[in-house]
């Protein structure tokens, strides 16, 4: 077995650079949290139905995820949606 040598500053700067890499893998963790909705979450929060649910899926005006049978919606590309198809405030006369 072969042993390497370092100077404290070195080590130190190793270590530093490993905890740099901990904190940035952590905080990627973190940030891909995602909530997903299934179908009748999604349903529900909209007040659509079936229907309406798998017509906007065909059309792709909303994005979504099949695993199997089930449909699951990002809560984020919910939001989205949500947001395209907003109406500004009509202003009073």
């Amino acid at each position: 077995m072969e042993a390497i040598i370092l100077s404290k500053d070195q080590f130190n700067e190793l270590i530093s650079k490993i905890e740099h890499i901990s904190d940035k893998l952590n905080s990627t963790r973190t940030a891909r949290t995602e909530t997903y909705l299934n179908n009748k979450q999604f349903m529900e929060m909209l007040g659509v139905s079936l229907r309406t649910a798998q017509s906007w899926r065909d059309e792709g005006k909303i994005t979504f995820s099949q695993v199997g049978n089930k449909i699951y919606y990002k809560l984020s590309d919910v939001e989205k949606f949500i947001q395209e198809y907003r109406n500004a405030a009509f202003a009073k006369k």
